[in-house]
């Protein structure tokens, strides 16, 4: 018998990456080697700064450095760059995805439908707002608002509190870092991208500058909305996948951040009554956990069972890696499906694969079930 090899995950490398693949996915840049180098570049200047302000507070309790340590916290101006009296906003305090939203009033921006269009086009691929139903996504178009921009126009600043959560619809815009009292230019979106959701997410200063380089367009929602809706949206996502993972048999022997990771990939798919999931015979792709509705399972157009809210389906193609050996319809009303693609089943349901090919003869009575041979 072979032993299994124990790993030891770092503190924190979860958290790492899964923040740089969203960044990986809200940009999508070209070269993803130099990208990847500019992101975690800024992440490390980021902390030197950090640690730098809390020895500089540290060192107040000493009076005769006072004045010399306010006097190095001047901050120094890059040319071309000036500030331009931007408000500063009122910190937020953190936000309890579990209050209730019942005496909120939504705010609305009027927009014509032109307007709406592009906000639609702008926002089709943003990550942030994956999370988010249809109400919520229909909440937050109408609270963004659009603003014009010139070349030079400073968006945020690096040490600001953060107000806005920002789309870009068109236009050239440069991000910069302090680096010991230098501008260093990290990064360029140009005519897509997002940028500003750190500081309202983890209720902290803006961890960089970015500056327009052109004329341009873009999409500001406010911090009030943008924490009660994706934030929370994003937390009670995460809540309701964990629990509705942690009754799944299959499942049982992932640890719990193992769980957490699963959730994060999965997405959320609606389904009509009467459409069609999964087609017989077809390539699989994923697997699905039912939220809530029912669905049917047919094989060669004959019923053969009922799946309800959570049990799941698809996997038994991609453990065997074979096509589908039935069909899957949403029945009885509109079926909710949280859904697993392929490539994630294979990258985070390693530690369940022994288990499951284990019990391939489990899987072979289930289609002998669906009138399918061994």
């Amino acid at each position: 018998m072979e032993t299994a090899v124990q790993f030891s995950i770092p503190p924190g490398l979860t958290d790492l990456l899964e923040e740089f693949v969203v960044k990986c996915i809200q940009e999508n840049p070209t070269d993803l080697v130099e990208f990847a180098a500019d992101y975690f570049n800024m992440l490390r200047l980021g902390r030197k700064k950090k640690d730098s302000k809390a020895a500089k507070e540290a060192s107040t309790s000493k009076p005769e450095k006072k004045e010399c340590m306010e006097e190095m916290e001047e901050p120094q101006e890059p040319p071309k760059m000036p500030t331009r009296g931007r408000r500063r906003a009122v910190a937020a305090e953190a936000y309890n995805p579990n209050e209730s939203d019942a005496n909120v009033k939504p705010v609305v921006h009027p927009k014509t439908e032109e307007q709406l269009q592009r906000l639609k086009k702008s926002v089709e691929n943003i990550l942030l707002f994956k999370s988010c139903d249809r109400d919520q996504l229909k909440e937050i178009l109408n609270a963004m608002f659009e603003r014009k921009v010139k070349p030079e126009d400073e968006i945020i600043r690096q040490g600001d509190d953060g107000d806005n959560f920002y789309v870009i619809d068109n236009g050239v815009f440069d991000v910069f870092i302090d680096n010991n009292g230098k501008e260093v230019k990290v990064h360029t979106f140009k005519d897509s991208g997002s940028f500003g959701e750190l500081a309202l997410m983890y209720n902290c200063p803006r961890n960089a500058t970015i500056i327009a380089k052109s004329e341009g367009s873009i999409w500001a929602l406010d911090q009030s909305t943008f924490r009660r809706i994706v934030v929370g949206a994003a937390a009670r996502r995460r809540q309701m996948y964990e629990s509705l993972l942690e009754n799944v048999p299959m499942l049982a022997q992932l640890q719990a951040y193992e769980r957490m990771n699963l959730a994060d990939a999965l997405e959320t798919k609606i389904f009509e009554d009467g459409e069609c999931i999964i087609r017989e015979k077809d390539e699989a792709d994923c697997m699905y956990f039912i939220e809530d509705g029912t669905v049917r399972v047919t094989v060669s157009d004959k019923e053969i069972s009922k799946l309800n809210k959570g049990e799941y389906f698809g996997e038994l193609a991609l453990v065997l890696k074979q096509p589908r050996s039935a069909s899957i319809f949403a029945f009885g009303g509109e079926a909710k499906c949280a859904c697993l693609n392929v490539d994630a089943f294979e990258r985070l349901l390693g530690p369940c694969m022994d288990i499951m090919k284990r019990n391939v003869g489990h899987y072979e009575e289930q289609r002998k079930k669906l009138g399918l041979d061994s």
